[in-house]
C-alpha cells in the first residue's frame, strides 16, 4: 500500500490538522508506495494548462513538514520546478497539465527530490469537518464540481473550488473560520496519467485545468491510493 509522508511531531501538525483530529492524524494509513513521498503545497502561482507555458518555473511552498531521506524539510519549504505539458481542452483532446518539481529549499538546508503534481488536493473544513460552501445553492444542471466554492481574495466574486475554469457569481460574503482538512479527495473530473517515462501528468476530459494560490494541492513521488 501507498504511504503519505507522516508529519514529525504534533507541534507540526497543529499548523495544518484541526486540534481534535491530531490523534487520528497519527494513526494515518498508508497511502503511497514503498520509499515514495506525498508532499501538501501551496502554489505561489497560477498556472491554467494551455496559458502557462511548458518551461515556466514553477514554486510552492510546504504546508506540512515531512521527512525526506531521513532530513526534516520544515513548513512553508519552497519546492522549484517546472511546467512540462500543458495543454487545453479541444472538441477531441483533453485538458493536460505536468509539474515537475525537482530541488525545495528552506532556511538552513536544500534537498534534491523528484516530485509531480497530483489530481489530489485537501478541502477547506469548518468547524464541524463539513465542506464549505461559500457561495448560493448551486443548481443541479449547471455544470459544479460539487465541493463547494470560495471567494478570490482579489476579485471579492466566487470561483469554482479547484481545477476548473468556468462560473462568475456575487460579491463574496463574511466567511467562517476555516482550516485544510487531513484527508485529501481527487480533484473533480480530473485523474492523474502516468506516461511510460513515469511523468505523472493531470487531465480533465470535460473542464481546462487552473491551479490557484489558495488551495492545498498534493506532490507525490509516484503513484497515490485513496486514504482510508
Amino acid at each position: 500500500m501507498l504511504t503519505r509522508a507522516l508529519p514529525v511531531s504534533i507541534l507540526v501538525l497543529s499548523t495544518f490538522f484541526p486540534t481534535t483530529l491530531l490523534g487520528q492524524a497519527k494513526a494515518a494509513p498508508s497511502s503511497a508506495p514503498p520509499g515514495a513521498r506525498e508532499f501538501p503545497v501551496v502554489m505561489q502561482q497560477n498556472v491554467t494548462a494551455g496559458k502557462t507555458l511548458v518551461g515556466s518555473k514553477i514554486r510552492a511552498k510546504l504546508e506540512v513538514a515531512t521527512l525526506i531521506g531521513g532530513t526534516v524539510v520544515p513548513r512553508n519549504a519552497v519546492f522549484s520546478g517546472e511546467v512540462i505539458e500543458s495543454a487545453a481542452k479541444t472538441a477531441t483532446d483533453p485538458s493536460r497539465l505536468a509539474i515537475r518539481i525537482d530541488s525545495v529549499l528552506w532556511k538552513k538546508g536544500s534537498a534534491s527530490v523528484t516530485a509531480y503534481l497530483t489530481a489530489w488536493y485537501y478541502p477547506l473544513t469548518d468547524a464541524e469537518g463539513q465542506n464549505l460552501q461559500y457561495g448560493p445553492e448551486q443548481p443541479a444542471k449547471k455544470t459544479w464540481n460539487g465541493l463547494g466554492q470560495y471567494p478570490d481574495t482579489t476579485t471579492k466574486v466566487y470561483r469554482p473550488f479547484p481545477g476548473s475554469d468556468s462560473g462568475n457569481g456575487a460579491s463574496a460574503p463574511n466567511t467562517p473560520t476555516s482550516t485544510a482538512s487531513n484527508r485529501r479527495v481527487l480533484m473533480k473530473d480530473i485523474e492523474s496519467a502516468k506516461n511510460n517515462d513515469g511523468v505523472i501528468a493531470i487531465v480533465s476530459k470535460n473542464t481546462n485545468i487552473k491551479l490557484d494560490k489558495l488551495t492545498t494541492y498534493v506532490l507525490s513521488t509516484g503513484d497515490l491510493l485513496p486514504p482510508k
